[in-house]
């Protein structure tokens, strides 16, 4: 009956099952074929200068791929390195590959061009680890100070047994360590926006109620605080200063415990446990236009759910905040790192490590290539005092979205705890009242009621339709208010 209802809708929109839009249409996989003796769950991803994509692994290898934007048939796969502790990070710069292992972050070069590595030198290892297997290391390209970044997991996703677990250290490229921001809990990943500034994904668990995108800044904190133990290292001394005197207080809220702890950075964008995904992981951005109309967007892996979703960001009152959308499903396995190609390649690799993913495989290595075609999407929400702004990818149908019943919308948060992950609480329904299409058709000015400063708001926009009468392909955003604007 289900079936019948949504095909009958399609049919009163005013189009036929057969042409509503589809992902197929816009974007297109390409699975990277891989040699039956080859386990590839990879952990980085990164391109060479003689056009080889390289990929490291969580068993410690990093494999080349030869002609990676050509046809799968014409693809090579080839070992490049050997005898890493699971990389999880890989960055060319100035004539090196560098890689972030668990222990440290090597920097590696194939001296002879022969296709194989040969040269392997420390850049810095001043962290600690032991055998516990969440003690990941997750590294980032070089900042605009030369600087790389690294977010390292607590103990056991917990605590924090080791020097520096749950902190954020930056190295140059001198390979000195500085200590840069704590709180941190489980990254899946880290990397920059086009202006630079540094993002990593966290993972629902204690003191994160859901998992969620989290703007880095030097000084910062970023919620758990098991981090704290290893402020009086001289180290940390040196680059941080005083320790706070003032850590989050369990079964909180985020807005109270941003009064109370002064260096807490809230999420910039909340990605809804349950709806989005499960173990948000890669961040990357399309740096042009060859990937769609969603330029300098950041496009963020979910693990578990084996997807990508765009964040659309914005800075209000000095705080990064925005909406999450979903963009690609599909790939093979649990995608942990990404990398866009300048050419308009997105390469997705991932892995179960023996948690599942919906993708169905143990691993894969996927490239993903935009059709030209462009989808009707939601293509930025931002903040205003009374609401929000939508700007779309097609011109609207004005009277479809100038009804306020094409519309609904829904808020909540999550309960800042030292328990696992959190309940969505303190539910709200504000409501839209007013809906203003600008005159060009390409945007919609919402007037909301009932805004919730530090919620996550779940816009529904599934009654528009573009002016050629198609649905939104993804109706769903997801907008973190951590601020109202003033104006």
């Amino acid at each position: 009956m289900k079936k019948i209802a949504i095909l009958a809708g399609l049919m009163i929109a005013g189009f036929s099952a057969e042409a509503a839009p589809k992902q197929d249409d816009y974007y297109k996989f390409t699975r990277i074929p891989l040699p039956p003796d080859v386990v590839l769950e990879a952990g980085g991803i990164a391109m060479l200068p003689n056009g080889k994509l390289v990929v490291s692994t969580r068993r410690g290898d990093i494999y080349s791929v030869s002609n990676p934007l050509g046809k799968a048939e014409d693809m090579k796969v080839s070992l490049f390195a050997r005898g890493l502790h699971e990389p999880l990070g890989l960055h060319w710069n100035d004539g090196w590959l560098y890689a972030t292992q668990r222990c440290e972050v090597t920097r590696i070069k194939d001296e002879d061009g022969d296709g194989r590595a040969d040269v392997f030198e420390t850049l810095s290892d001043e962290w600690s680890i032991n055998g516990d297997y969440h003690e990941y290391a997750f590294g980032s390209q070089f900042d605009k100070e030369g600087n790389m970044w690294i977010v390292l997991c607590l103990t056991g996703s917990f605590n924090s047994n080791n020097p520096y677990r749950g902190w954020c250290v930056r190295v140059n490229k001198k390979g000195e360590m500085i200590p840069t921001a704590s709180g941190i809990r489980s990254p899946g990943g880290i990397g920059l926006n086009h202006l630079g500034d540094v993002f990593y994904a966290d993972n629902q668990g204690p003191w994160n109620g859901s998992s969620s995108l989290k703007h880095l800044k030097a000084g910062s904190f970023q919620s758990h605080p098991a981090s704290y133990r290893w402020w009086n290292l001289p180290l940390v001394q040196k680059h941080m200063g005083p320790k706070p005197p003032v850590t989050p207080r369990s079964n909180s809220r985020i807005p109270a415990e941003r009064e109370r702890v002064k260096e807490y950075v809230p999420p910039a964008c909340v990605l809804p446990h349950g709806k989005l995904g499960q173990s948000t992981s890669g961040i990357t951005f399309a740096s042009n236009d060859k990937f769609g109309p969603f330029k300098n967007q950041l496009i963020v892996s979910d693990q578990t759910y084996s997807n990508v979703s765009r964040v659309v960001l914005e800075k209000v009152n000095g705080v990064y905040q925005g909406a999450a959308i979903l963009f690609v499903s599909g790939f093979g396995s649990g995608n942990i790192p990404s990398y866009y190609d300048p050419s308009g390649a997105l390469f997705v690799g991932g892995s179960d490590r023996g948690w599942g993913a919906r993708g169905g495989k143990r691993f894969a290595l996927d490239r993903v290539n935009w059709t030209g075609k462009v989808p009707f999407e939601v293509h930025e929400m931002r903040a205003k005092p009374d609401g929000f702004e939508l700007t779309f990818t097609h011109e609207v149908d004005p009277k479809t979205a100038g009804d306020v019943a094409s519309y609904s919308m829904k808020a909540w948060t999550y309960i800042l705890r030292s328990q696992y992950g959190s309940p969505e609480v303190d539910h709200v329904t504000p409501k839209v009242t007013a809906a203003t299409v600008a005159a060009d058709n390409k945007s919609v000015r919402l007037k909301v009621d009932g805004l919730v400063k530090g919620h996550v708001h779940h816009l529904v926009s599934g009654g528009i339709r573009s002016k050629d009468g198609l649905p939104l392909l993804h109706p769903n955003a997801y907008y973190t208010l951590n601020e109202i604007p003033n104006k």
